[in-house]
């Protein structure tokens, strides 16, 4: 058993995203044949992603039939330079945002780390929102930051998430007036003091709009992705569209548009109303060439789990749950396809030069 036997059997492994086999698209880093063990690492980069964890029990599928151990990781060139890494434990920095607020942003921020950390990856959630943090509240989290000998945060955990708010450092009722030079202060503080550990994912919930605290993440943290949440509503899609830009205009990856509230059915008799209107989510995400990441209904289990501190992707039975389960994985999804279309296409740059 040769390197170029494994490498032949692998050509069998395709990518359902990319369209072709792993090998021809550069994702196998390496390959190691040490007597009856066979190394193989892979240019996978989303933990947890369905695709990606297929992609993996293809590999071993593949060599299954030979007599030889198999060892797979997993590792991605996220073209970042270790000694300018921000957050060097974080895999993955996930920013959720919109064009304006009530449109739910935190609601899905919370569900996609609660739902994230409930499919095995270590997750952290950033309330980056200075203006208006409620991060604390919606997974009732009542224990605060502590703090070490040398001066840094340990956040508080729930739902198996690592957690960090301005909540936390000022007064429940207390309001919050910070200027554009002291929310970068405070945003880099907190990223910068805080021991998150080793993390497959970070959300960010970013505050409604284009303004200080959304400047400072682009320009101090390197985005894996953004999820934009919008609803039905045209105003909503309009506000949206401008999220969207800012994120092109700092060429970072939008893995996709939500749809908030996409309709409600009524409990009593069944029937379901458009409420907030009906596809403007899906529509503007086709118009921008954007991946569209699904529809969540407007359900009342969505405020009570938000002011009660429950995640509702958490929840087996209901629909919502399953609606934010779909979304869940479709973005871990995504987060894997803008590393590996990067990883490929810079391997093929590389043969051609």
């Amino acid at each position: 058993m040769t390197r170029e036997d494994v490498l032949d059997r692998l050509r069998s492994v395709e990518d359902p995203d990319l369209g072709g086999d792993i090998v021809s698209l550069g994702l196998v880093n390496d390959v190691t044949v040490d007597g009856d063990v066979v190394r193989v690492s892979l240019a996978l980069g989303a933990p947890y992603s369905p695709t990606e964890t297929t992609i993996a029990n293809d590999v071993r599928d593949a060599l299954a039939d030979l007599d030889v151990d198999v060892a797979l990781d997993a590792d991605v060139d996220r073209g970042i330079d270790p000694d300018e890494q921000v957050l060097p434990g974080v895999k993955n920095v996930i920013a959720v945002a919109s064009g304006k607020g009530g449109v739910g942003k935190s609601t899905v921020a919370v569900n996609l780390a609660a739902g994230l950390a409930e499919m095995g990856a270590s997750v952290g959630l950033f309330d980056a929102d200075v203006y208006g943090p409620n991060v604390p509240r919606m997974v009732s989290a009542d224990e605060h930051p502590q703090a070490t000998a040398d001066d840094t945060l340990v956040p508080p955990e729930k739902y198996g998430v690592k957690l960090m708010s301005m909540a936390f450092l000022v007064g429940e009722d207390d309001p919050v007036i910070w200027r554009g030079p002291m929310v970068h202060q405070l945003i880099t503080q907190l990223w910068d003091d805080v021991e998150w550990g080793s993390l497959d994912y970070m959300i960010v919930d970013l505050p409604p709009g284009t303004g200080d605290t959304q400047l400072t993440l682009l320009q101090t943290v390197p985005l894996a992705g953004a999820v934009v949440v919008t609803t039905p509503q045209g105003v909503a899609v309009d506000d949206a569209r401008k999220a969207l830009r800012m994120f092109g205009k700092h060429d970072t990856a939008v893995l996709g548009v939500l749809e908030n509230m996409s309709s409600f059915t009524c409990p009593d008799c069944g029937s379901t109303h458009d409420i907030f209107g009906e596809g403007g989510g899906r529509a503007f995400a086709e118009e921008a060439n954007m991946p569209f990441l699904g529809e969540v209904p407007l359900d009342p289990a969505v405020r009570e789990g938000g002011d009660t501190g429950a995640p509702v992707v958490l929840d087996e039975d209901s629909d919502t749950g399953a609606a934010f389960r779909r979304f869940v994985r479709q973005t871990a999804d995504n987060v894997g396809i803008v590393h590996r279309r990067r990883t490929s296409q810079t391997n093929q740059e590389h043969q051609q030069g």
